[in-house]
């Protein structure tokens, strides 16, 4: 059982440094995402229109950035759903545990990189909706 909404997921703004040369956007562990980094990895080659993801943690929190290109995601408490576009690297979106979310309409070339608070254990994983909706009851 978890009392994460849709709505308590947040975007969060990274600080970003440029000029006519180009930009950096950084990010420091528990400065701007509000949980320690365990695990990075990143989505790319994803024929344009296609998801990925539709799964829900029990206790990893997840952090998006469409670092390359743009993607939806699609929030769902099991109560309300919600959607938002990612499609600017500064902006990322925090991901709470028992949120159903996926990953919808890539663009052609969209890179998705990925911050997790845990290390990769499938028994954190929720796959099925059903399960999902009895997890969240």
């Amino acid at each position: 059982m978890t009392n994460s909404t849709v709505f308590n997921c947040s975007l969060i703004y990274l600080p970003q440094v440029g000029n006519r040369n180009g930009h950096i956007t950084a990010v420091n562990n528990s400065i701007e995402i509000p949980f320690d980094i365990k695990r990075v990895f990143y989505l790319y080659d994803i024929p344009s229109g296609e998801s990925r993801g539709a799964h829900a943690h029990k206790e990893c929190h997840q952090f998006l950035v469409a670092v390359s290109g743009s993607f939806e995601v699609l929030l769902d408490d099991g109560l309300t759903k919600r959607q938002i576009m990612l499609n600017r690297p500064e902006i990322g979106l925090h991901i709470l545990p028992g949120i159903w979310a996926s990953e919808i309409n890539f663009s052609a070339g969209a890179l998705c990189l990925v911050l997790a608070s845990h290390v990769y254990d499938e028994l954190d994983y929720i796959r099925s909706y059903d399960e999902f909706l009895m997890y969240r009851k």
